[in-house]
């Protein structure tokens, strides 16, 4: 088979040599026959990571059989739809600016100013994110790189951006940021951070061999000795871990993940709770490895599992800030589809109306939230109000 071949073309070749129908595939692999259709025909030429997962673990085939290297299915793809909105960070990223003469910020300066862009984006508000974002990385370049406290800020800046413009499926500049932060790092948290984001963003683009093989590389060289482990060592291993374990499930390879996890869910049982991350940017914990284990399950198809751990987990208050935090809310839109895959879906539309509620800038950029209700709405003959104004929320098409 082409290395360049599409999607569609790959599913169509692989399905014919195990011998298999579209309508067999189909009921392997609980796609529709339609899409199935579409894809292999051209007329739909992405799809979403989990959807290419289920396809090849129907036809017995690592995930990364089905999807191109260079390219990722559906909400994978880079996004061209709000690329405006992200060309000057984009620049500022990829042409640092030349060192002006006069006086240069300080590291204080700088700190505040990334508070001020992180206060932002936990709220969602992308669009002052990418215009405060230029002006924080200028000052972060002109920082006196010959100092480790202030190469640790900027490092600290580039992995806020790249972490952006991760989410915001800006690759090639996040890739950028990412290496930057790397490269002028001298925290070995933060180092670490940059690469469990670079496998984060890997692992968007579908790139589930590299993802994987990254992760374990730095888990290994990185792995604490448990007498002598800070929490932040047993939090910056746990998180690659998790890494670890959400390509290779993606990737159709249960058991190093189960066994990624059992190790990642050990030193969070050690952290004892919830601590922020290098860089303040990410929570690390028993909870967060807990919201790890329901979204395996919930690749895999195990919607009672996905709903007991989520029923074994403490629910924030209405004003507790983790409802802010993408991790939580990533974890009930899981919850929201094994309510779905139970046919349970005035539970699972509670759950959306919540988070519209509570996320409203979040949830229509979320397909995952579109699909859900997707779903809700192709397994209903009629739909309640409160379904109507869901389905445009999240942007489903009419």
């Amino acid at each position: 088979m082409p290395e360049h071949a599409d999607i569609g073309s790959r599913l169509r070749d692989i399905r014919k040599r195990r011998g298999l129908t579209q309508r067999e595939l189909a009921a392997a692999s609980k796609v529709s026959t339609s899409l199935i259709r579409k894809l292999e025909q051209g007329e739909v030429e992405t799809t979403r990571l989990e959807t290419a997962r289920r396809l090849a673990a129907a036809l017995h085939v690592p995930t990364t059989r089905l999807v191109d290297r260079g390219d990722a299915p559906g909400d994978l793809q880079s996004g061209t739809d709000r690329s405006d909105l992200w060309t000057p960070v984009r620049r500022a990223i990829e042409r640092p600016p030349a060192r002006q003469a006069g006086e240069a910020p300080t590291v204080d300066d700088v700190r505040r100013a990334a508070h001020e862009v992180q206060v932002a984006r936990k709220a969602n508000k992308y669009t002052d994110v990418a215009a405060l974002l230029p002006g924080l990385l200028r000052e972060a370049d002109a920082l006196d790189r010959a100092d480790a406290e202030a190469r640790d800020t900027q490092a600290h800046v580039l992995l806020l951006a790249g972490s952006t413009l991760t989410q915001n499926r800006q690759w090639d500049a996040a890739d950028v940021a990412l290496s930057r932060a790397l490269d002028v790092a001298e925290d070995r948290h933060l180092s670490a951070y940059a690469v469990s984001t670079q496998c984060w963003l890997l692992l968007r683009q579908g790139k589930l061999t590299a993802a994987r093989e990254l992760a374990t590389r730095w888990a290994d060289d990185l792995e604490p000795r448990w007498s002598r482990a800070t929490s932040a060592d047993l939090g910056t291993w746990g998180r690659l871990l998790t890494k670890l374990a959400a390509s290779a499930v993606r990737d159709n390879r249960p058991g190093e993940a189960q066994d990624a996890l059992k190790l990642a869910r050990s030193a969070a049982v050690v952290t004892g709770r919830e601590l922020p991350s290098a860089g303040d940017m990410a929570m690390w914990g028993p909870v967060t490895v807990a919201y790890i284990r329901a979204e395996t399950h919930a690749i895999q198809d195990e919607p009672e599992q996905v709903l007991k751990i989520a029923g074994g987990l403490p629910v924030p208050g209405r004003r507790d800030p983790r409802r802010q935090l993408a991790a939580y809310n990533r974890h009930r839109l899981d919850v929201a589809s094994a309510h779905v895959s139970l046919r349970q879906h005035g539970e699972a539309v509670e759950i959306l109306t919540e988070l519209h509620k509570a996320v409203p800038q979040w949830l229509p950029c979320q397909r995952y939230a579109r699909d859900i209700m997707a779903d809700v709405i192709d397994r209903r003959r009629t739909l309640t109000p409160e379904m109507r104004t869901l389905a445009d929320a999240v942007g489903l098409p009419l």
